[in-house]
């Protein structure tokens, strides 16, 4: 993938780049692959709003990704690369020899005609997927699963991936991107290789509508409010903040404050990401 950079023939284009989308070979997905996708703008099933700064944004459906990959031993050609606007991965669509379509997440070096398939006999190849146990060490991997038959959880975002670090007895270890190191059960699955549009980190937006079209809405800086709406509102004209350490909306210390409370993945985490 390549990144273009627009001319500046307007304040919002200067600065503005974003993907060619030269690895794409289909522009319309496949119809028995889509559902419906209800925006929800943040809310849970209370309509409360949990996640702020959500709405709005371009209409989108759903595209069925197969994350379980449970197809053993059956292989299965890639017919396309599409984009994806549910994600910043790319996906691969795969025409399986029974006649079953399925998304998959496309990774790195993965071409149209590639055979791919699942299981312990599979070849260790981009797209393949294996058990850890099954994988060698020092490979990169994605779309690790946690719990066997569950589906890959870990390692989904374009341009990631993790390294099987050394297998030991029923677990192996996992160096994560965010050089975190994590025991996973060794009959977990993953999947050979680095998730494509290794780029999309790189892309600058250039304005703000571009961000709104993308279904996030504007942030309001706690200073700019009132006492009543925020810890740090209030005061005339531009005022510190007043009080020890910055705080949530809520009250709660934004920097620094320990906020897990379930802690059972302790038990599984070698080294954690923050020292």
């Amino acid at each position: 993938m390549a990144l273009k950079v627009y001319r500046p023939t307007s304040p919002g284009r200067r600065g503005m780049s974003g993907s060619t989308f030269e690895e794409i070979t289909k522009t319309k997905p496949e119809k028995s692959l889509l559902v419906p996708l209800k925006r929800k703008a943040g809310r849970n099933n209370q309509g409360k709003i949990t996640v702020r700064h959500r709405g709005g944004g371009a209409k989108r459906r759903l595209r069925l990704i197969d994350f379980k990959r449970d197809k053993f031993g059956v292989p299965g050609r890639v017919a396309a690369i599409e984009y994806d606007p549910n994600r910043s991965a790319r996906i691969a669509l795969i025409y399986y020899v029974d006649g079953e379509k399925r998304y998959i997440l496309a990774p790195v070096g993965l071409n149209i005609g590639d055979i791919l398939m699942s299981g312990e006999k599979a070849e260790i190849k981009p797209g393949n997927t294996l058990p850890l146990k099954m994988i060698p060490t020092g490979t990169q991997i994605h779309n690790i699963e946690l719990q066997k038959g569950r589906g890959g959880q870990l390692v989904r975002t374009a341009g990631a991936s993790a390294q099987l670090m050394v297998k030991e007895g029923e677990y192996a270890l996992i160096r994560l991107p965010s050089s975190e190191v994590r025991r996973v059960r060794s009959d977990c699955l993953a999947t050979i290789g680095q998730i494509g549009n290794v780029d999309h980190q790189n892309i600058s937006l250039g304005k703000a509508g571009r961000r709104r079209w993308l279904g996030w809405r504007p942030t309001v800086r706690g200073s700019a409010m009132s006492p009543r709406d925020h810890p740090h509102g209030g005061g005339e004209g531009r005022s510190p903040i007043g009080m020890p350490g910055p705080k949530t909306p809520w009250g709660k210390p934004a920097l620094g404050y320990r906020t897990r409370k379930r802690k059972l993945s302790d038990r599984v985490i070698v080294r954690r990401r923050r020292k």
